[in-house]
């Protein structure tokens, strides 16, 4: 039965290393794509030509390119160095499938399908030996109840405790979505289609029928 599985790997182990230690606030996600030979990432935390250089300047990176500009974000195609590519390669071995990776604070989190146990287990002995340092958060069977939580972006997910925290959800509210957009540093129309996207990722996650995991 396929397994799921979420965990932890240091930037140092994997990509980006350079790059988070530039740029703090770094936000990095793996954009979902077929058939493609250089990885897409959405990336956040800074203006274009601090990105650019950063990755430009990071070692695990051997080219990049901007291919869309949005207010929030920043998506490029990235390719990695053949030491890089070793590193993903390790984690595909047993015919393991990413499903969601996001790296942020010098750390990546990622989500993957494996066909078993077996195979899950054989990765993490294969990364182990490796040397690479791996952390593993939660691990479920792919047709059993779901455990996960759902996949929220970390904008998303900062979105709702700052909401949660300020009381935009008490009645009546104790702070308004002007005063919490401005407590987070983004505008309005940016904080009202975080909260959107995370209303809508929460209730899909809620109504999957009992049994059922939806990737």
């Amino acid at each position: 039965m396929s397994t799921i599985a979420e965990f932890r790997i240091p930037a140092t182990d994997l990509a980006l290393a350079d790059a988070f230690d530039r740029i703090p606030d770094l936000t990095v996600q793996l954009e979902s794509s077929i058939s493609r030979t250089v990885p897409s990432m959405w990336i956040a935390g800074d203006e274009p030509p601090a990105v650019s250089e950063a990755l430009a300047a990071d070692d695990s990176v051997a080219g990049a390119e901007l291919l869309i500009e949005t207010p929030e974000r920043l998506l490029y195609d990235v390719e990695p160095t053949p030491e890089t590519r070793t590193r993903f390669d390790r984690l595909l071995e047993a015919d393991a499938t990413v499903l969601d990776a996001t790296g942020r604070s010098g750390w990546w989190q990622l989500e993957m399908r494996f066909p078993d146990r077996n195979a899950l287990a054989a990765t993490h002995d294969r990364l182990d030996e490796a040397g690479t340092a791996i952390e593993i958060v939660r691990v479920s069977q792919l047709g059993g109840r779901p455990t996960a939580h759902p996949r929220l972006t970390p904008e998303q997910r900062e979105a709702l405790v700052a909401a949660f925290e300020h009381g935009y959800f008490e009645i009546p509210r104790r702070t308004s979505m002007e005063e919490l957009a401005d407590e987070l540093g983004i505008s309005h129309q940016a904080l009202s289609e975080r909260l959107r996207r995370a209303y809508e990722t929460l209730v899909d996650a809620e109504l999957q029928p009992a049994g059922e995991y939806a990737p």
